[in-house]
């Protein structure tokens, strides 16, 4: 059945820009906005609280199909993680649960109990989904498919400007590093690999300021709705 409203898939690697693109297209577009690594992130968080080691795939399994995920969006448009209705966004923005939600995505288990929570969130379109495997696994279907690019060292110094923003250290040589190896584990990693659909449209984002590359995917969009 078509949609009346398109799903819009965007992928990339971490730094690449997607998640800003994706909650300034949404707010241009008054879509719902979809983080689906922040549902890996929010199960890495409650995993670490309650000690379930991060190769427990059916412990992990069962930990992200026994909470409540929503989204609800700040006034700047930024799509924020509800865990059983308590916002704890900020909880899920560091370095250390973003690795471990990079190590548990890779277990088929957990990828499985997710994967229809994702569906529903954009089955009637009007939706922007931004992650690593929307267009190839989440939504093969979508109307339009984006994988963002940038590179590895203009990727380090964004995410060093963030953590700085945030009054938190930043080496800028780690962080490129980090981004490097999560890199090749998403890249890597058996089940829904880091990799553009075949006919997702590559965009990247290195010498872009955000604005252009909204502007880039608002036509995007605009020609799929022709």
């Amino acid at each position: 059945m078509k949609r009346t409203r398109p799903v819009i898939a965007i992928d990339g690697a971490a730094g690449a820009g997607k998640s800003t693109a994706a909650r300034l297209l949404a707010k241009r577009l008054g879509y719902k906005l979809v983080d689906t690594g922040a549902l890996y992130r929010g199960v890495a968080l409650v995993a670490k609280e309650r000690g379930i080691a991060d190769d427990d795939a059916s412990s992990l399994a069962a930990l992200a199909r026994s909470l409540e995920f929503d989204f609800t969006a700040d006034e700047e448009g930024k799509s924020r993680l509800l865990l059983n209705g308590v916002d704890r966004d900020d909880e899920i923005r560091n370095e250390e649960i973003a690795a471990l939600a990079s190590r548990i995505s890779q277990l088929p288990a957990l990828r499985e109990a997710l994967l229809e929570l994702q569906r529903n969130f954009g089955v009637d379109g009007g939706v922007v989904l931004e992650g690593r495997d929307i267009g190839t696994v989440v939504f093969p279907d979508a109307e339009l498919k984006v994988f963002m690019t940038a590179d590895p060292g203009e990727r380090a110094r964004r995410r060093a400007k963030k953590l700085i923003e945030r009054g938190e250290p930043a080496d800028v040589s780690e962080i490129e590093a980090t981004i490097r190896q999560r890199d090749a584990v998403d890249e890597g990693r058996e089940i829904a690999p880091l990799r553009p659909a075949e006919d997702a449209i590559r965009l990247d984002s290195t010498a872009l300021g955000i604005e252009a590359v909204v502007e880039n995917l608002a036509k995007l969009v605009a020609s799929r709705e022709a």
